[in-house]
Parts: C-alpha cells; structure tokens; sequence
C-alpha cells in the first residue's frame, strides 16, 4: 500500500483449506492447516495453523488459530495465540486475544482487546502497579 513499505504476512503453499470467493458455507471448520476464505462463513474456525479472511469475505464465527491475516469483514470473536494482523480494509465486530496485534490504517474494530505476554519476558515487578 502507499506510505507503508511493510507486506502482509504470506502464507503461500501453506493453505490446506480454500473456500472460494463465489462460496457459501456453513458449518464448523477443525483441522491443522492453514484456512484461507475468500467467500462466506458462519459457524466455528478451530485450526492449528493459520488463518486467513480475504478482502471481499463475510465471515459471521468465532475464529481460533495459530495465526491470522484478515483483509474481509468478520463478526464474532477472534482468539490467536501468536499473531494477529488487521489489514487496512479488515472489519472486525468482536473480541480479540492476540499474543501480538498489528492494526492497518484505516481498519475497523469494534470490541474489547486482551493481548497475551509470554513467559519469556515476565513483567518488571519494580514497574508493575501494585493492587
């Protein structure tokens, strides 16, 4: 995009699972692999790999993975243990968990955030506020 000389995560050669930019489903999504839509989705995404929602998608589930690159329109929770990336033209209606979140300029979020810190950097007790 203009001003910006950062690309969206690839997953290219990853993708198991294609719904297809003319398709509807419904139902509920488990697997391992990467999931790419680029059409329509209502119902559950588990999956061990990654996510990806295309430009032109609807997406109405609650949404859980590995990873995630949303361009589309997605109403329901989304729950990433490592990253979660919102592209400039991405709608998200919902909550999100995310280990780390990158939000595009111009991209829509409605809900409530919690970000995840790993164990590897424990906070700094002398900085912490104390309850």
């Amino acid at each position: 995009m203009f001003g910006s000389s950062k690309k969206a995560t690839s997953y290219v050669g990853e993708v198991e699972t294609i719904i297809g930019k003319d398709s509807m489903m419904k139902g509920a999504i488990t697997g391992k692999g990467a999931l790419r839509i680029d059409g329509q989705f209502e119902g559950d995404i588990n999956t061990a790999g990654s996510i990806i929602i295309g430009e032109n998608a609807k997406v109405t589930a609650q949404c859980k993975g590995v990873n995630a690159t949303i361009a589309g329109i997605v109403y329901g929770n989304i729950d990433i243990s490592e990253k979660l990336e919102l592209l400039s033209s991405a709608q998200i209606y919902g909550d999100i968990k995310a280990g780390i979140l990158s939000i595009g300029e111009g991209a829509i979020f409605k809900g409530a955030c919690e970000m995840r810190h790993s164990n590897d950097n424990p906070v700094n007790t002398k900085n912490a506020v104390k309850k």
